[in-house]
């Protein structure tokens, strides 16, 4: 017998999944304790559903039947159940069959699989989700292929089938749609998965944001705490939906009556009608009854502003645990605890279930995610004073279940967000995030700023380890555009939401003061961009004198954007007026680039400009200039007409200005490059198969938590599958062992050290090279040991001579928050010193490779530097690439060192290599859908 608590039980198989509607389920192996719950469950399952399981009328399973579904040995048989409220809701098992399609055990890799879905829940995508994971159920236990019996009626569940995505073949035989399915992951099944991850995690984000009713629990009849601010901001801020305050201490006989203008129950039961989202203010303590209230109501989604949780310490981290597991088990989703809340500006929506006095903001096109409730309230003030305008808000707190991923989900696809602004102290699952960044920023700006350097409380996800320079590196390589601080989130957010995306770098700086042109203009200089020189309009230049220079200078082909600077005149606000409308004017008449503001003492300014709204979209450039960065949409995309441009940022200094304009200018440089096709290039001589095999064995000896070096022979043999030759070297304890090695090597040779200590130190003189002859090699050796030690505590090598060249380091390792990381530099104490290292995230791709050389500001010593011979770097970015196909194939490999690897005119040379193996985690981002464990 199998229960959840025997060794044996698969605990890594379980999994919180998102559904096709955005609600959640759990799915986990079935036990034998399941008995009374799978009965229950078949009871619900209309007749027509088990005639489609079973090819004939089914109506009770008898005792032999609850027993073979509920006793499972986990590896040729295997039940899943998707669950919500601890019930079943949906079944599948596989079992494992011979060629003659009779029960077998391995090696058979074939199994037949069945579904069995409650009605009430079919059309969720409960099947889809238990197909992913019982296919990755077994393929872990070494089934290659599912074959299925369809009945022809049966029309959902071929779908099901045949939409996954695998390789399949279907054929008709005896009245039954026989299917059989290739269980190797394809581009085209990833694709579908995460399709399919993009909708249902859209959806349960939909479902917080745009919600027909909310209750807000925890409301105080005196008016003050959390809860009744809270009710105040939902109600002053004009919630389109039914509003609904709880109080527990409400006197009974008194539900319905109104408590701050809003109808007051004591319990959510008590309402009487659907609540689609509860906004949780009671005490930690207390949290608990009122999420089982919720989810024994239905309701679809939570917002829990009580504190006292991951924030506060070990005990708090238990407690935020606990209720990530109680939310899910009811199909709920939660935003918080800790959270700070959540607004939508939609107008037919108009949600203020937040902390923020309403209005809070503008509507406008920014959509806005924080980690931190401080941090937001800073943003949403940011925004509110310069004129910007939100389309949705969230402040996740601990960001427990939902997080800022789920949000960019969410935002792919929002007509309503044109540009997204993210504070964030961690990463969350960094592979999926820079995949959804990337997918984001080819049709959005995503501006992030990343405010922690180690793991702040209430987060239980790891820190990184990488320095501040290589996780900026790999968020722009993703599209990110990168900032150090909120000041400048808003900066970009605002010129990004009110502008186009510039063509180039060219930029037209005009104004009425000199010297703040001056400063302009060096400033663009310092960002890399391409100023002209300033136009002086001099302090006495009106605002016609501006909207003509502005209206010239945006329609000249020698510019791609204008920073337009501003000092006050002697007057009356009626000039700053006059100002923002003929700047307005000049854009109107000119659209297409982007125009930003830097004024000196105009505050008048700021708000007239901040109050421009233009209704003619920014039509496309001419056919002589680049392709707009803003379209067309790549496939897949959301479709919609552009935003309308108009509001004209405006910018206290010339240095915020400019880099705001930076970094719109190298966006759309990524945007532009990254419509590019780009690829991970096959490779055929690669031995994945026995790869996987060497790592498993390598493993299997190593504990859970530990790391393995591997020998020199087990790295080059692993390497070695993957296309990648290292050098041998053979060992050299005696001059005259030296001597041997070199007739087997053959000469020239080079003698090096290998101590710890002296390794890659050739500046200590541990490395002797060019030796051609036996005399040559004695003396060399002679020499080591006298000036370096004796050959015990030198571990001397001699090694076959590689033809000269530039000397490089590449590296790939797996960092805790950035996922796998591949690096390159040259290798040497100055490349060190300067931190002269390039890093691409792990799978690269052609261009990554490419670029990844070609980034170093050292890069010139390949290419023929001062008349050198240019080295082969086609074959470096192949070894590149080969590397990044090991690690990403293999989540066992956690670093790999190839140091020196030396590039000469032709072909390279891999010198030494480190490698180190750990298990693997239990799931990947290739993985079936899940959400983050607790």
């Amino acid at each position: 017998m199998t229960t959840a608590s025997d060794p044996s039980y698969p605990a890594h198989w379980e999994a919180d999944v998102v559904l096709r509607d955005g609600g959640t389920a759990r799915i986990r192996p079935i036990t034998t304790e399941d008995a009374g719950r799978l009965v229950s469950f078949y009871e619900q399952v209309s007749d027509e559903s088990k005639y489609y399981r079973f090819f004939a009328p089914y109506p009770r399973l008898s005792d032999r039947d609850v027993h073979r579904f509920t006793h499972h040995d986990y590896v040729d048989r295997v039940g899943l159940a998707a669950t919500i409220g601890g019930e079943f809701i949906g079944t599948v098992r596989f079992d494992r069959i011979g060629p003659d399609g009779r029960p077998a055990s391995a090696p058979a890799d074939e199994a037949e699989v069945a579904f069995l879905v409650q009605d009430a829940h079919q059309g969720r995508g409960v099947a889809s989700a238990l197909l992913e994971h019982i296919g990755a159920v077994a393929r872990e236990r070494g089934i290659r292929r599912f074959a299925a019996e369809v009945l022809p009626a049966n029309t959902k569940m071929i779908k099901v089938f045949t939409d996954v995505g695998y390789q399949q073949k279907r054929s008709f035989e005896d009245g039954s749609v026989h299917l059989t399915l290739d269980l190797e992951p394809t581009a085209e099944s990833l694709a579908v998965q995460r399709a399919r991850e993009q909708r249902a995690e859209a959806r349960s984000v939909q479902r917080l944001l745009a919600p027909g009713s909310v209750a807000v629990i925890g409301v105080s009849r005196s008016g003050s705490g959390v809860g009744a601010a809270a009710l105040r901001n939902l109600r002053d801020g004009g919630f389109r939906g039914h509003l609904y305050a709880v109080n527990e201490a409400r006197a009974a006989g008194m539900e319905g009556d109104l408590l701050d203008g809003v109808r007051a129950y004591r319990t959510v039961a008590d309402i009487g009608a659907p609540v689609d989202l509860a906004v949780i203010a009671v005490p930690a303590e207390r949290v608990p009854d009122a999420v089982a209230a919720c989810g024994e109501h239905g309701v679809q989604g939570l917002v829990v502003l009580s504190a006292g949780y991951g924030e506060s310490g070990p005990a708090g981290l238990a407690r935020q645990r606990e209720l990530v597991r109680q939310v899910r088990s009811y199909g709920m989703r939660l935003i918080g605890p800790n959270a700070f809340g959540v607004i939508n500006t939609a107008p037919e929506v108009e949600l203020n279930a937040s902390l923020a006095p309403a209005p809070a903001t503008a509507r406008g096109r920014i959509g806005l995610f924080t980690q931190s409730g401080a941090i937001g309230i800073a943003l949403l003030s940011g925004l509110l004073r310069r004129g910007g305008g939100l389309s949705s808000f969230v402040s996740a707190g601990n960001r427990a279940d939902v997080s800022g991923n789920d949000i960019l989900q969410y935002w792919y696809e929002d007509e309503a967000t044109d540009v997204a602004l993210m504070y964030l102290e961690t990463l969350g699952n960094p592979r999926k995030f820079t995949r959804l960044a990337r997918r984001t920023a080819a049709v959005k700006p995503l501006v992030v700023a990343l405010g922690g350097r180690h793991t702040p409380a209430g987060h239980v996800v790891p820190g990184t380890r990488l320095p501040e320079a290589t996780v900026s590196e790999l968020m722009r390589q993703a599209g990110v555009i990168r900032v150090d601080t909120v000041t400048e989130l808003v900066d970009a957010g605002l010129l990004l939401a009110g502008q186009p995306l510039p063509a180039g770098p060219r930029v037209a700086i005009l104004g009425n003061s000199e010297s703040l042109g001056v400063l302009t203009y060096d400033a663009c200089l310092t960002e890399g961009l391409r100023p002209s020189p300033p136009l002086d309009l001099t302090t006495a230049a009106t605002p016609e004198d501006f909207r003509t220079a502005l209206t010239a200078a945006l329609a000249s082909e020698d510019c791609d954007a204008v920073v337009v600077t501003a000092i006050p005149w002697v007057g009356e606000r009626a000039l700053a007026d006059d100002l923002a409308e003929a700047l307005r004017e000049a854009v109107a008449q000119v659209p297409g680039k982007p125009v930003a503001v830097v004024h000196v003492e105009l505050g008048d300014l700021v708000e007239a400009l901040s109050a421009a709204r233009a209704t003619v979209p920014a039509p496309a450039p001419p056919p002589a200039a680049p392709a707009a960065p803003r379209g067309p949409a790549p496939a897949g995309a959301p479709s919609g007409a552009p935003a309308p441009h108009g509001r004209i940022p405006a910018y206290p200094a010339a240095e915020r200005a400019v880099k705001a304009l930076a970094e719109a200018v190298r966006h759309a440089e990524w945007r532009r490059a990254n419509a590019d096709v780009r690829h991970v290039p096959e490779y055929e001589d690669i031995d994945e198969g026995g790869a996987a095999a060497q790592l498993a064995a390598l493993v299997a000896g190593i504990g859970e938590g530990a790391a393995l070096t591997l020998d020199e022979n087990a790295a080059r043999e692993l390497l070695a599958r993957y296309g990648i030759t290292v050098l041998p070297t053979l060992p050299a304890p005696s001059a005259d062992a030296a001597v041997r090695a070199a007739r087997v090597l053959g000469y020239p040779v080079a003698l090096k050290t290998t101590a710890p200590h002296l390794r890659h130190r050739a500046d200590l003189g541990g490395v002797r090279l060019d030796l051609t002859t036996e005399a040559e090699l004695r003396r060399s050796y002679e020499e080591l040991t006298e000036a370096l030690g004796k050959p015990a505590e030198l571990l001397p090598v001699v090694q076959t001579m590689a033809p000269r060249g530039v000397d490089t380091v590449v590296r790939a390792v797996v960092d805790p928050a950035a996922g796998a990381v591949l690096s390159f530099g040259l290798a040497g104490v100055p490349s060190e010193l300067l931190g002269d290292t390039a890093h691409r995230l792990v799978p690269a791709t052609d261009r990554d490779a490419a670029g990844l050389v070609r980034s170093l500001r050292a890069a010139p010593l390949l290419f023929g530097w001062r008349g050198s011979d240019p080295v082969d770097t086609p074959a470096l970015e192949e070894l590149l690439l080969r590397l990044s196909r090991l690690v990403d194939d293999h989540p066992e490999v956690t670093g790999i060192s190839l140091e020196p690897v030396v590039v000469a005119t032709e072909g390279l040379s891999v010198l030494s290599a480190t490698v180190r193996v750990a298990h693997p985690p239990a799931r990947t981002d290739l993985g079936p859908r899940t959400l983050p464990s607790y």
